[in-house]
């Protein structure tokens, strides 16, 4: 009877032992899980601004600029002006207060290169989106994504905090030295939080 008494003991312990195991193996796949789930997490910051009218125009416009996950997607919507080709691009300063649209400075060039094509092997500023189509009732879109922007971060060659967005009257030539020839400013919009 003692025997049994001692066998019965050796097998509750044994039990024991493996359901413990067992609970340290679940535990552990747990964890692995919810690692996963956060390097899966999305981050996404939303920023809106207005396009006002500058050298007697009437355009104006609204843009959105959408960071997720080191991605910057900007979409502008613009109306009042002339049927056609005009360039966009991002100004060194959010200083739209001059009539002119001159307070904003010259094109966002933070990494020092000669103006031109985005994505061009001799060179473009970090501004030069490009040009867009007007159609003839005076509106047009622009949708630009790039991971050479950010909303906010702290490298000062991608921040476009503190910058600005410019409507050009003519196109961009891609190659005129130091903006691309084209013509005047018609809508400005400071790029804040």
């Amino acid at each position: 009877m003692r025997h049994l008494k001692y066998s019965v003991m050796a097998l509750a312990i044994m039990v024991m032992t493996a359901c413990k195991e067992n609970k340290k193996e679940t535990e552990e796949t747990v964890d692995i899980e919810v690692e996963k789930t956060v390097e899966d997490t999305v981050t996404k910051t939303e920023l809106k601004m207005t396009l006002d009218p500058k050298s007697g125009s009437n355009a104006s416009g609204t843009v959105t600029f959408v960071e997720e996950n080191g991605v910057v997607t900007m979409t502008a919507y613009l109306s009042g002006l002339d049927e056609g080709e005009h360039a966009i691009h991002i100004h060194e300063s959010a200083d739209c207060s001059s009539p002119d649209g001159k307070s904003t400075g010259g094109h966002w060039n933070p990494t020092a290169q000669p103006h031109g094509k985005w994505g061009a092997d001799t060179g473009y500023h970090k501004g030069d989106i490009g040009n867009f189509m007007v159609g003839e009732d005076g509106k047009g879109e622009v949708k630009f994504s790039t991971s050479e922007w950010c909303l906010g971060c702290e490298d000062d060659t991608k921040n476009i905090i503190g910058k600005a967005i410019i409507v050009h009257q003519g196109t961009d030539d891609f190659t005129s030295q130091p903006s691309g020839a084209a013509g005047s400013r018609v809508s400005c919009g400071a790029i804040i939080e």
